[in-house]
């Protein structure tokens, strides 16, 4: 599965548990949050400040 910056937490939490773990480690600590389940990767790395292109290549590794 290709992890894509549109694609929602809730559904990469969903489809790949595991990459919780990437997510935390970038700062990333609302994964439990239901609002955070409808954000898109790229929202989420924007309301952080983290580089979406960075959590993208780390995710897909």
């Amino acid at each position: 599965m290709e992890i894509k910056k549109d694609m929602t937490i809730g559904e990469l939490l969903e489809k790949a548990p595991e990459k919780a773990e990437v997510l935390l480690n970038a700062g990333m600590h609302c994964l439990g949050c239901p609002a955070s389940q409808a954000e898109t990767i790229e929202e989420a790395c924007e309301v952080h400040g983290i580089d979406v292109e960075e959590i993208i290549k780390e995710l897909n590794k």
